[in-house]
């Protein structure tokens, strides 16, 4: 198996060391792994792409190499230079520094970069560790990734559904978050839709630097609100896996019939 791994916490991230086994791991001893990762930390970019500015992209070492954009370049540049003889069977993005669930996930350049990989209709996964005080004073706060990643994958490998993988569909990508807890602690794998965590939303805070000019922090909510049962965050909080099937369409298609009738 030929995998492609990324993230947004950037080449150096502990996270993407955490991923590179994983996948060394799914790949098996006759795949490959490629490594295309923002030459900086890209957190919170989305599915941005670097449309009106040309990209450096440097080889590190055979396999690895840093871009100066999103997560979402990083996978174009994979696909259209690095890895041009022979596309991935999959791409996988993260393991982020934080989660990636209920609001997190419009944001996250982790799920961009998944999101990016399903249009270009390639198997993809978002992977993200959850940080709370059950796993932040670890040696390894990734533990529970670490651990349950690579079963997660082979079952979604195995036994997920992918969607419609035609030039005309929008084909299935998967956002998998682990729990704030140790390795051990972790009480099973959940199914899951998007969450809402009420009240929690990005907000701008004014600072002044020492030579007096005004400038805005962009600050998150907390992290630790429940959401509904059922829900990604929530099963985190319950100390599950969350496993949330996604796609890229953002069509209300509940609301599709209803609008026909009052507009059309």
């Amino acid at each position: 198996m030929r995998i492609l791994i990324t993230n947004d916490d950037g080449i150096n991230a502990p996270g993407l060391e955490v991923l590179t086994a994983i996948a060394t791991d799914l790949a098996g001893p006759d795949g490959e792994v490629w490594t295309v990762a923002p030459a900086f930390e890209q957190s919170g970019v989305a599915h941005c792409i670097n449309y009106v500015h040309p990209m450096m992209i440097a080889e590190l070492s055979p396999r690895r190499y840093a871009a100066e954009g999103s997560p979402a370049d990083c996978v174009l540049a994979g696909l259209y230079d690095v890895m041009t003889d022979a596309r991935p069977d999959l791409v996988l993005s993260g393991v982020n520094r934080g989660n990636n669930a209920a609001e997190n996930v419009l944001y996250s350049g982790t799920v961009g970069g998944a999101m990016e990989a399903a249009l270009q209709g390639i198997h993809a996964v978002a992977l993200s560790q959850f940080y709370g005080p059950g796993n932040s004073a670890l040696d390894d706060p990734f533990e529970a990734a670490a651990e349950h990643g690579a079963r997660i994958l082979r079952l979604l490998l195995e036994r997920g559904d992918w969607g419609d993988r035609s030039e005309s569909g929008y084909g299935v990508f998967y956002n998998v978050n682990f729990p704030p807890c140790r390795a051990d602690e972790v009480r099973g794998t959940r199914v899951t839709s998007q969450g809402r965590r009420p009240g929690v939303r990005f907000s701008a805070e004014p600072h002044l630097s020492p030579s007096g000019r005004r400038f805005l922090w962009l600050r998150g909510g907390k992290q630790d609100v429940p959401t509904a049962p059922g829900t990604d965050n929530q099963a985190n909080l319950d100390g599950y896996i969350a496993v949330s099937p996604m796609r890229c369409d953002l069509t209300a298609h509940d609301l599709v019939d209803r609008m026909r009738a009052e507009i059309e």
